[in-house]
């Protein structure tokens, strides 16, 4: 809400307007006492004074008491009534400030009730204390007592629909920060997920290349050597990928950040030749005819793949991979299954451990609108496959 000069003032000075207002409305009601309906002067009336006194010095009680002012001031009024010459709205000042304070601050129901039981005793009030006024002045006398309750009602339905504009901008807001937080969280965890498969990937290959070389370097030191400039190709490719992930951390305008597009299947022969550099065989059957897949399922399909001939190069060492890519209808399949692994293990291998390169590859997968299982296989070995859509949504075609 806009903080105005008006709201400055009140917040500042509450004390000072409390007292302009007891002010105003002591100066109404004893100016009232002492002159008629014609503006004649009269003679100065104690007992109304006095409690044109009580009742304007109750109003100080608006902020914290409502209730408690009306009552005084309607008892006041009451007797102020009786106590005048003459049938005034002047005379209920203190009772019409008190009705506008109950209407802005209290219930309708508890508003309503104290402005008709003011209206009806005080209108009867004046016909026992003067029958000969006419019915013009009854009923201004009335709409004033009227009136207060009417604009406060108003003021406190405006207030209400300010507050509740106010906590609908406060919540659109806390949903706005929570949905940046969720948005940058998200996008934490796709990178940590690429860094993970890019690394883990690599790391793996470099971790069998060196123990086969370190195997067959007493044995055959040709073999062991193409086997270590095996390893320095594959330590180069992870340097290049990990530069390009990282990259995309960087600001677009930044001239040194890679604009190499992300991997899919048609870097899949690369992908494969690395593998069988490193000692693990893959066969690959395609089954349907090819179809273009779009931006992110290729992208989902490509590190589903490299991860899980990465999981069989650590813990199946020399066992082969059979890939198998079926295209139906819509829907796109991709298994890897790996048979049991010869023993004795090769020294490469990693021992079985728990990791997050199933649970990365199954967000891969629910990401697209797919669903990937993994489990070991009836006859030793292990299958993962994953079942994809060939299109996501259609904002993501333009990438």
């Amino acid at each position: 809400m806009t903080d105005t000069w008006p709201r400055r003032v009140r917040r500042r000075y509450p004390r000072l307007l409390d007292a302009l207002l007891v002010l105003g409305v002591f100066t109404a009601t004893a100016g009232t006492t002492t002159v008629d309906r014609l503006g004649n002067h009269l003679a100065p009336n104690p007992p109304a004074l006095a409690l044109a006194v009580v009742s304007s010095a109750a109003v100080f009680l608006h902020r914290s008491h409502p209730r408690a002012l009306f009552g005084i001031t309607f008892a006041c009024a009451l007797a102020i009534c009786f106590a005048a010459t003459q049938l005034n709205a002047g005379l209920v000042a203190p009772l019409i400030v008190a009705l506008y304070v109950l209407a802005v601050h209290t219930d309708r129901t508890t508003a309503r009730i104290a402005t008709a039981v003011a209206a009806v005793v005080l209108t009867g009030a004046t016909f026992v204390a003067e029958p000969s006024a006419p019915i013009g002045a009854r009923i201004g006398f009335v709409a004033w007592i009227l009136l207060p309750g009417a604009i406060g009602d108003s003021v406190r339905t405006r207030r209400a629909h300010l507050a509740a504009i106010e906590e609908r901008a406060e919540r659109a807001e806390r949903t706005r920060e929570e949905e940046a937080r969720r948005r940058v969280a998200d996008e934490r965890i796709r990178i940590a997920r690429d860094l993970h498969d890019v690394v883990a990937h690599h790391i793996a290959l470099a971790n069998a290349q060196a123990g086969i070389a370190v195997h067959l370097l007493d044995r055959n030191p040709a073999q062991a050597r193409e086997m270590l400039s095996h390893l320095t190709d594959a330590t180069g490719s992870a340097l290049r990928e990990l530069k390009a992930t990282v990259g995309l951390l960087r600001r677009a305008d930044d001239p040194e950040a890679p604009l190499e597009p992300a991997p899919g299947l048609d870097r899949l022969p690369d992908l494969l030749d690395t593998f069988e550099r490193a000692g693990l065989p893959v066969r690959l059957t395609v089954e349907g005819e090819r179809q273009r897949l779009s931006p992110g399922v290729d992208l989902t399909a490509y590190r589903i793949l490299q991860e899980s001939l990465t999981n069989v190069a650590k813990h199946a060492a020399g066992s082969a991979a059979d890939i198998t890519l079926t295209y139906s209808g819509g829907r796109f399949l991709l298994t890897v299954a790996n048979d049991r692994p010869p023993r004795p293990v090769p020294p490469a291998s990693a021992p079985a451990g728990g990791g997050f390169g199933l649970i990365g590859m199954r967000e891969r997968a629910a990401a697209v609108g797919g669903r990937l299982t993994a489990d070991r296989r009836p006859g030793g070995g292990f299958l993962v496959s994953a079942e994809l859509p060939l299109r996501t949504a259609a904002r993501e075609e333009p990438a």
